[in-house]
Formats: C-alpha cells, sequence, structure tokens
C-alpha cells in the first residue's frame, strides 16, 4: 500500500473517530433520559459537537445514524432523523459565521434548534398519528394534559420550544466544555483533516471569500440543486410507483375475491331454493340453510364487504338473500325488500347474464367507494334466476396511500439528507474546496504583478496547500505550481536584464550629459544637481497628492532617469556662446535659446532609434520646454499653465533655483534666501505654484544637495 493511501485511512479514521464517540454519546444519554421519563432528551450534543468539528456531513451522518440505532428502544426514531439533520447541517453554519465568538454563536444555536426540534418534533407526531402510530401522541397528551384538535397542537407545540430551549442550552453548556477541554491544536488538525489538502490560513480564507462573493452561481450551489432535484425525482418517482403498483395489484385482489365469492355462491346455492324463497321469503324451509352459506361464503373473503342475491325485473331488483356489511356496514336487506338498482348496475346485471364479461362496476357514491362483481344463478334450463353479487370496498386503499405517503416521506427525509450532503462533501472535498483555494492562490500570484516578493511568497503558498486529491485537480495544480515557479523565475531573470538595461541606459544618459557639461565652463555638477532637485520635487508632489493620475513610479523613475539630458541641447551652441564670460547679448542669447528645441530633436531622434526607449519621453519634454513659463511668456513655444509637460514645469524649478545658489563667471552665487524669495516671487508665474509648493515644503531635503555640493553649510 503507497504512503498516500495510507494517509488517506489514516485522515478517514482521525474523522470517523468523532462521529462513533458522537453517536455513542447520543444513544447513552437519550436512552438514559428515555427510560427516566424526563422531559430532556440530550440526544442532540454528539451531533452539535461532531457538526461544529467535522462540518454538515459528519454532523448529518452522526445524526441519521443515532436515530437508526435509538430504534431499538424507541421504534420511531428515525422518523425524526431529518430533524436532527437539520440541527448538525445549521449548527455548522452557525459555527462558520462566528468561529471566535463563542456567545453569538451560543445564542444562535439555542434559538435555532430549539425552534427546529420545538416545532417539528409535534408536527411529525400528528403526521405519525394520521398514518396510524397513535401511541406516540397520546403518550404526549397524557402528559400534557390536552387532548386532540388544533388547541392540543399550539399548546404541544409551545411547550415542546420551551423545553427545548432548555435542552439545547444544556447541550450547548457541555459542547463549549469539550471544545475548552480539547487542546485547540488537536481541533485545528481534526478539522483540517477533512480536506485532501492543506487548508489555507484563516486570514488567507477570509480573503478568499471575499474574493468569491462577486461569484453569481458557485459550483457549490450548482451542485446542491443538482443532487437535491435528482434526489426529489428518484423518491417521488419510487413512491409514486410503489403507490400505482399496490393499488394496482390491491385492486386486482380484491376483485379476484369478489369475483371467487359471487363463483361460489352461484354454485353453492340451487336455483330452485332462490325461487322457493323468492316467493315465501323467511318462512321458506330453505331460508335458514341458504343464508347460513351465504354468509360463510362472505367470511371467507377478507375484503368482501357485502354479498348478497337478488332478483331483477326492469330496473328494479328484489333481495333474496343478504349478508351483514363488514365493520359496521349496511344493514342486510329483507327477503322479498325491493331495491332501487342505479342505471350503471342494472346495465352490468344485463351484460352478465348475456353471458358478456364486462369490466367490475366501480362506483363512489354514498355508499362508499365499492367495486361490484356479479353472477348470475341458472336453473337447468339455463334461465338466470338470480344474481349473486359481491361488492368490495377500496375506500380504506386512499388512507393506507395516505399514511404510506407520511411514513415513506419522514423516513427517507433523513437518507435524503445524508445523500445529498454526502455528495456536497464529495465535490466539496475533491472539487470546490482545491479549486476556490487554487483560483485565490492564483488572483493573488496575478495581482503581484511586478514586485518579486509577493510573487515568490504566492509560489510559496501555492506549493503549500499540496492537493492530493489523485486526479485531474491535482495534476491541474501541479502543473499550476509548476508554470508560477517558472513564470517567477522568468520574472526575476527579466528583471536582473531590465536592472542591467536601466543600468546601461543611466549610464548613456550620463555620458551625454558629462559631454555637455564638459563644454560648459559654468555649469559644474549642474546635472547631478538639478536630477536631485527634480526628485525632490516629483516625491512631494506625490506625497500631497498632486496629479495623483500622473505621478506614478514609472512616471517618477522616468523623470528622475532622465533629468540630467535637460540641457542636451547645448552640445549644439556655439563654444564662443557657450562660455562666454560676460551676459548674452539678444543675438547670443536668441542662440542659446536654440538649446532647447535642440535638445528636443536629438532625444526624438534617439526614441526612434532606439527601441524600447519609452523612458526617453520626458527627457524629450524636459529638453524641449524646461524654459517655458506658467504665464506662456517662455520658449520656445510660448505654452502656459499644464499645456507645459509636468516634467518640464518640475525641471522649470530645479533648473533655476540651482542657477541662482550657483556661482557663474558673470554673478556670485546668491544666499539660499534670496534664491528661495525669487522661487516664491515666480510662483504662478513663471513657475507651477504646487511645484513651488511641493519644493518650498522639502527645504530640509533640499539643504542637504545644496550643502553636499557647495562644501558648506547653508
Amino acid at each position: 500500500m503507497s504512503s498516500r493511501a495510507k494517509n488517506l485511512i489514516r485522515t478517514r479514521l482521525m474523522n470517523l473517530i468523532p462521529v462513533l464517540i458522537g453517536i455513542t454519546v447520543n444513544v447513552l444519554l437519550s436512552y438514559f433520559m428515555y427510560r427516566m421519563g424526563m422531559p430532556f432528551m440530550l440526544d442532540t450534543a454528539g451531533t452539535i459537537c461532531v457538526a461544529a468539528l467535522l462540518g454538515p456531513f459528519y454532523g448529518v451522518l452522526t445524526a441519521i445514524i443515532t436515530c437508526a440505532v435509538s430504534t431499538s428502544f424507541f421504534p420511531y426514531a428515525f422518523y425524526y432523523s431529518f430533524i436532527y439533520a437539520f440541527i448538525a447541517i445549521f449548527t455548522a453554519k452557525i459555527i462558520k459565521k462566528y468561529p471566535d465568538n463563542k456567545i453569538k454563536f451560543s445564542i444562535r444555536l439555542v434559538i435555532t434548534s430549539a425552534l427546529l426540534t420545538g416545532v417539528l418534533c409535534p408536527l411529525v407526531t400528528w403526521w405519525l398519528q394520521v398514518a396510524g402510530f397513535s401511541a406516540i401522541i397520546n403518550d404526549a397528551v397524557v402528559a400534557i394534559g390536552f387532548e386532540g384538535g388544533t388547541s392540543y397542537l399550539i399548546v404541544y407545540i409551545l411547550i415542546n420550544i420551551l423545553v427545548n430551549l432548555a435542552d439545547k442550552a444544556i447541550i450547548c453548556g457541555l459542547v463549549l466544555l469539550v471544545f475548552r477541554l480539547i487542546p485547540d491544536s488537536i481541533t485545528d488538525r481534526i478539522r483540517s483533516s477533512r480536506w485532501l489538502q492543506n487548508p489555507l490560513t484563516k486570514e488567507e480564507q477570509i480573503s478568499a471569500q471575499k474574493g468569491s462573493s462577486g461569484v453569481r452561481y458557485s459550483v457549490r450551489v450548482r451542485t446542491m440543486e443538482m443532487v437535491v432535484m435528482t434526489a426529489l425525482v428518484i423518491v417521488l418517482s419510487v413512491c409514486w410507483v410503489s403507490i400505482k403498483q399496490y393499488y394496482v395489484n390491491e385492486r386486482s385482489e380484491r376483485i379476484n375475491q369478489a369475483q371467487g365469492a359471487v363463483d361460489l355462491a352461484a354454485g353453492l346455492l340451487d336455483a330452485e331454493t332462490l325461487k322457493s324463497i323468492s316467493q315465501d321469503g323467511e318462512d321458506a324451509p330453505e331460508y335458514v340453510e341458504a343464508a347460513d352459506t351465504l354468509k360463510r361464503i362472505q367470511e371467507s373473503y377478507s375484503n368482501v364487504a357485502y354479498l348478497y342475491v337478488v332478483t331483477l325485473t326492469g330496473s328494479v331488483g328484489r333481495c333474496v338473500l343478504d349478508t351483514p356489511g363488514k365493520d359496521g356496514g349496511q344493514a342486510p336487506y329483507r327477503t322479498g325488500e325491493s331495491i332501487e338498482l342505479e342505471k350503471g348496475l342494472t346495465d352490468y346485471l344485463t351484460a352478465v347474464n348475456a353471458g358478456a364479461v364486462p369490466e367490475p362496476l366501480e362506483t363512489n357514491d354514498a355508499w362508499g367507494w365499492l367495486i361490484t362483481v356479479a353472477q348470475p344463478v341458472r336453473d337447468s334450463y339455463g334461465d338466470t334466476a338470480a344474481y349473486a353479487i359481491a361488492e368490495v370496498s377500496v375506500s380504506d386503499l386512499r388512507s393506507y396511500i395516505k399514511e404510506f405517503i407520511i411514513k415513506t416521506l419522514l423516513f427517507v427525509a433523513g437518507i435524503i439528507i445524508l445523500a445529498v450532503f454526502y455528495e456536497l462533501w464529495i465535490t466539496e472535498m475533491y472539487s470546490t474546496y482545491p479549486i476556490s483555494n487554487l483560483v485565490y492562490c492564483i488572483d493573488s500570484f496575478a495581482d503581484a504583478g511586478g514586485d518579486q516578493a509577493e510573487l515568490d511568497n504566492n509560489v510559496r503558498r501555492i506549493r503549500r496547500l499540496d492537493i492530493r486529491t489523485g486526479d485531474e485537480i491535482e495534476r491541474l495544480y501541479q502543473a499550476i505550481s509548476k508554470m508560477t515557479l517558472n513564470q517567477a523565475e522568468q520574472m526575476r531573470n527579466i528583471r536582473r536584464l531590465s536592472e542591467s538595461t536601466a543600468v546601461m541606459q543611466d549610464g548613456l544618459i550620463i555620458t551625454m550629459a558629462d559631454l555637455v557639461e564638459s563644454r560648459d565652463s559654468d555649469t559644474g555638477e549642474h546635472v547631478q544637481k538639478t536630477a536631485a532637485y527634480v526628485k525632490i520635487i516629483v516625491e512631494a508632489l506625490k506625497k500631497k497628492g498632486y496629479y495623483a493620475e500622473k505621478i506614478t513610479p514609472k512616471f517618477i523613475s522616468d523623470v528622475v532617469r532622465s533629468a540630467p539630458l535637460h540641457d542636451v541641447g547645448k552640445i549644439n551652441i556655439p563654444d564662443g556662446v557657450l562660455n562666454q564670460p560676460r551676459k548674452l547679448t539678444d543675438e547670443e542669447f536668441e542662440i542659446m535659446k536654440t538649446h532647447t528645441t535642440a535638445g528636443k530633436a536629438i532625444i526624438e531622434k534617439a526614441i526612434s532609434t532606439i527601441q524600447g526607449g519609452n523612458y526617453l519621453k520626458e527627457a524629450r519634454n524636459m529638453a524641449g520646454y524646461h524654459h517655458e513659463r506658467w504665464d506662456g511668456r517662455g520658449y520656445p513655444e510660448g505654452l502656459h499653465g499644464e499645456v507645459i509637460p509636468l516634467s518640464a514645469r518640475i525641471m522649470a524649478v530645479a533648473d533655476v533655483f540651482d542657477a541662482l545658489t550657483s556661482p557663474r563667471v558673470y554673478k556670485p552665487a546668491f544666499p539660499i534666501e534670496k534664491a528661495l524669495e525669487i522661487i516664491n516671487e515666480g510662483a504662478g508665474t513663471q513657475f507651477d505654484p504646487k511645484c513651488v509648493e511641493a519644493f518650498m515644503d522639502s527645504l530640509p531635503e533640499v539643504r542637504v544637495i545644496l550643502n553636499k555640493y557647495s562644501g558648506k553649510a547653508v
């Protein structure tokens, strides 16, 4: 035997031990209480414990077997089995809703189970009385002191509810005591043994339930509907076929008895004797013997209700011999008494007399639901002297069918519930539960996106499930485990490659920026400082929630990495203009302004040349528009407000601040207070006010950068 099979057997034994203990507790408590005549039965203590520990199927199994065993001392116990099955179902439902709240669990359990048993048990008792088990309800009537009628039933239900409230309160106390005595590690281990996998943690289960709330039609609901419908169709079909077959067989048997009675009567009664009795009545010497013969014939056939002999003249019959009806039926006609025969019976007797074999006559009137069979009594000349008529009643078949339906439905209700929850348990154990857990883990894996740590965590979570159904679900799980592991490793490799590419790209950017800076004698470390200021501003904007739809992690990365390229266009500026040791003339300034359009053109060419160079789009925006003004008086295009790309608006603040705080050949470095004053004054005219606000709110970080590159505290 494989280790998997041994583990499965061990697991099932671990499940069955609580069930056996629960059945034993139920039977012993109910037997003791039943023999003692106590109002409390305590026969659901084991059921509630098992249902709370192992779920509805094992709880229902405990309840059904308990009722089956209890029939040894209470013959009608199994008819109540579906009620105890419902208690198991509701217990599992309540413990699932309030797993950690003992007070709410206890209150809900006591009220629900007391109402179930308090209402349904009296109704079942009443139905059993209707079905012929009068001893049950008579005992209850004596105990309560009420007899018969609707008032009895209502009082009986109310008293039962009160008794069951106390009964279930005691049981709930016992259940809580049991769970208090059993260590949590053992209860968790027993609960986990229900599944062919390792269950999710409580937090993961809560998240999984929230994630499945959007499912409109779950597999579990679909399975339940299918099983319930199948069970109902089978039970109703079997009941219908059984009832129909019983009715056909019983009707045929009674007709045969009636036919046998009239055949025997026609054979034993002499036609001449009947003629004599018709003329002389009860004074005829043969009357006593003939009447006694007819009576013995009737007694020989248990189902013959009426047996009599009549003569027929037109539609008027005249009694020759008659027997008393069975079970207090109609008193016999006197010999010679006229009988008004219905047309149906007259036609039937006429057909019989003609030698036909018509179907027995079936009537349902004031005399009851009867089937009539007749046989002519002929003389030696073949003439009909009289008719022997037998009638069998089938009215009792209706009562029997009603009793049969009640007893069958009550008996099989518990079995149907057990079958339904067994199917649900199998479906949930092998399909619903592992699939739902797997879906939750896959969704979490998909939602992790590019977070490598979260991807690795979800791979571990999936592998921790260890689904062991031994079928296609297990194969699917193994395939998904392998796929997610490979995908996580692939993402790790892609991230390494991406990081290497990013390093190469950053190196290219710094190299290009250094080429420009090496030509400009006045912009020492300008690239590094502006990039640092840009990072400070964009992170402050994100923290404040400004431009939230624009400032994404990718945008921040692209802006910070591309910031060094904002002056790349200066590579096209002649040295005579770029390194002029004085303030530029108007003509020279116009040449200098072209570094924006030149820089934009250079980066656009790089974007079109380098595949995957989308990160350079913000570099293009900063290079081309970092000298635009908020009020529209900037260059090169005179853009205004938010028409100016956000990255360029951020760079404008960083670029001007560095220019103000850095020395030039034509000016010394401004003090930081003066530079901040100029920046503040430009808010709303030269600069985006939100960018200025973010910059001003980040002055401690700004001073750190300024100190780092100036070499002195500011």
